[in-house]
């Protein structure tokens, strides 16, 4: 059954949306859709108070610890939360009261998957708890590995043998479609058929999405195996597509018509 994940993205000590690819090192050409007045914590209690669970925080760059931090232990269990994080930092977040630890350009080093730093920090943090991001960007007919805040498209393509060979060592996949992440343009549908056919276990994929519709053709489209993440266009991020408050609503017909939630 799919599932709405919501989520919080940090960047700077604030909650903000931002357009997929647009942050740099240097911050040249950095568009923001919006920027809240409410902290982390807010936004982690409104979806405990609706009863969603398996979200993601995601930092983007230094200076979110503490509001990350925050929000777990305002939703505790109820959260996932990743940016930066490598074998020697996850801790910290996990005894705060994240449901999982999701580790993205780390596993990247030169731009090249390491099966090696994967099995270390899965063994370390546990296969259950662990999440891995294989967002992607569209080169040709496929999609590839986009690391390096999605600046750095690696040559790392997403077909099936390589969630196969991933999956065994993490409880689900995050992949946005960097392309479109941001800019309410769109779902990446060939991309969900994509992850639909290829992946072996919970995926949740982030990127486009522009009207509450999006989630009954996201559960269609991929037989139920997918989740799907919805930002920019929500009303509590500043949208004007999608109204958070139907997105709670339709989860919540669904755990009524299903009994209770499964991811995936």
């Amino acid at each position: 059954m799919t599932a709405f994940r919501p989520c919080i993205d940090l960047h700077q000590g604030k909650v903000k949306q931002i357009v997929g690819g647009t942050l740099t090192d240097t911050g040249e050409g950095l568009r923001t859709n919006f920027v809240s007045e409410h902290d982390a914590a807010w936004f982690a209690e409104l979806y405990k108070r609706d009863g969603l669970t398996g979200g993601h925080i995601i930092m983007l760059g230094s200076g979110n610890d503490r509001e990350a931090l925050s929000a777990l232990k305002a939703w505790p269990g109820g959260m996932q939360v990743g940016g930066g994080l490598d074998d020697g930092n996850f801790g910290p977040y996990l005894d705060a009261g994240a449901s999982h630890v999701i580790v993205t350009s780390w596993l990247f080093p030169g731009g090249v998957f390491s099966m090696e730093r994967l099995r270390r920090i899965s063994g370390l943090a546990g296969k259950d708890r662990l999440v891995v991001d294989l967002s992607c960007r569209r080169r040709g007919a496929g999609w590839f590995v986009a690391t390096n805040r999605w600046q750095t498209v690696t040559q790392v393509r997403i077909e099936a043998s390589l969630l196969e060979s991933i999956s065994g060592y993490c409880a689900e996949f995050l992949i946005h479609a960097a392309d479109v992440e941001g800019r309410q343009q769109g779902v990446e549908w060939e991309l969900v058929d994509l992850l639909a056919k290829a992946s072996p276990i919970p995926t949740t994929y982030a990127g486009g999405a522009r009207d509450i519709s999006d989630l009954d053709r996201m559960e269609t489209a991929s037989a139920g195996r997918l989740d799907l993440s919805i930002g920019s266009a929500l009303d509590i991020f500043g949208g004007k597509l999608i109204r958070y408050s139907e997105c709670a609503d339709w989860t919540r017909g669904r755990n009524a018509n299903d009994g209770p939630e499964q991811h995936g």
